[in-house]
């Protein structure tokens, strides 16, 4: 398989710098990077939720910051050396996923339960970037009001 070299586009384009972050960081995905395990759900028209597996760690250690189009959920766990494993195969290692949010997509909602974290997300469209309809004006029209004066 051939890897994709972007170099010569980032010499001729402007403003789409945003799409080759998204290109580049698609490699992490071969690069093993896939701690937490997690899902992203649509639960409904514009509502969203990412459930990430969490076992072993508490809402205290969990950090999540949104900003500008970015979530990232982040951890550290703190090691108790007290404990003596014969076999440890629920992972705690300190991790940091971040997410790409579309336009608009804000966090609305953030809890843990059962070991699973939950965040709720929703897209709101400010009203100015909706569609809308616009009326078109003819000169038949005009013409017809003035007939009728």
């Amino acid at each position: 398989m051939r890897n994709f070299d972007p170099t010569p586009l980032w010499r001729s384009t402007v403003g789409f710098d945003r799409l080759f972050d998204l290109l580049d960081q698609s490699n992490a995905w071969t690069s093993g990077e896939n701690y937490p395990p997690y899902n992203i759900q649509r639960t409904g028209e514009n509502q969203y939720e990412i459930t990430l597996a969490l076992a072993g760690f508490s809402s205290a250690d969990v950090n999540i910051t949104a900003e500008q189009n970015v979530l990232t959920v982040e951890a550290t766990k703190n090691e108790q050396a007290s404990a003596e494993y014969l076999y440890q195969g629920i992972a705690t290692r300190s991790f940091r996923r971040i997410f790409n949010l579309a336009e608009y997509v804000e966090v609305k909602d953030a809890r843990f339960e059962n070991g699973l974290l939950k965040i709720k997300l929703e897209r709101e469209i400010p009203e100015a970037m909706k569609p809308r309809r616009i009326q078109i004006a003819s000169n038949e029209n005009k013409l017809t009001h003035q007939k009728a004066a």
